[in-house]
């Protein structure tokens, strides 16, 4: 198994801020249903064929983490090129 973490310093101060612009971002860089999402409160859950995670607002930080099992772990870069453009385009967004 792989774990993998992603953070950025983010102007957003709650996740409600942050949603519209992350759900976009993520359905560019996943495209037909590629990734599975849902929220629970501020935590925006992820999961796909052998990786499960999500993405949260830590002090200031919106930070993505995730466990990557076959065949996740095998495209762990890529995975984490698309995890990371899409939460830079969602950061994107917010600095408007």
């Amino acid at each position: 198994m792989s774990e993998l973490e992603i953070g950025f310093e983010t102007p957003w101060t709650t996740m409600g801020e942050a949603r519209p612009a992350l759900d976009e971002a993520l359905a560019e860089q996943f495209p037909g249903g590629m990734l599975q999402r849902r929220w629970e409160g501020d935590v925006l859950h992820l999961s796909g064929p052998g990786a499960a995670g999500a993405i949260t607002l830590e002090d200031g930080r919106l930070v993505g983490r995730a466990d990557l099992k076959p065949p996740a772990s095998l495209m762990r870069p890529l995975i984490e090129q698309k995890i990371g453009a899409a939460l830079k385009a969602a950061l994107a967004k917010a600095a408007g």
